[in-house]
């Protein structure tokens, strides 16, 4: 059986570190991550996933994260349920974090607590700090690219879709 979680986004807010009554440290977060296409009125809509992170790893990254922090988290989706104050059952769905990587340079403007992070752009895309080099290429690499976005429509028959 494969139970694997690769997501990449925005943090939603700060996160929560908390520890057990034996002191293991417990991280809850958010990541909000953009769909790849757009709704009818062009807009980009994004899925808010909860996420957990356990021991170290859940001090490192509440250490080194903040609102609108670019992340990048691996692990498995876990269910669980739990029955509240009031008697109810209640279900939950997270993912359980086993690796993490900060997708951003520390001090960047990206990830301001200003930026909503769902509306941030394409939340895949990570802009580089520019420099006026020319990186040993004279030619720019983005009209060569076959899979750039012109903006153009693309021409799929329904022969080409896989379903």
């Amino acid at each position: 059986m494969i139970n694997r979680v690769v997501l990449i986004g925005r943090l939603t807010k700060d996160v929560e570190l908390r520890y057990t009554g034996s002191g293991t440290a417990v991280a809850t977060f958010t990541v909000a991550v953009n769909r790849q296409f757009t709704n009818a009125q062009g807009e980009r809509e994004a899925d808010f996933i909860q996420c957990v992170i356990w021991r170290k790893s859940a001090e490192n990254f509440s250490n080194f994260t903040h609102k609108g922090s670019l992340v990048g988290v691996e692990g498995r989706i876990q269910t669980r349920s739990y029955d509240n104050q009031q008697g109810q059952r209640v279900y939950v769905t997270e993912v359980v974090v086993d690796n993490f990587s900060l997708l951003e340079p520390k001090g960047s403007s990206n990830g301001s607590a200003n930026s909503h992070p769902a509306s941030s752009g394409d939340s895949n895309s990570f802009s580089a700090p520019k420099n006026n080099q020319s990186q040993n290429s004279p030619v720019d690499t983005a009209t060569n690219d076959p899979f750039a976005n012109t903006g153009e429509p693309i021409d799929i028959s329904d022969d080409d879709l896989p379903f």
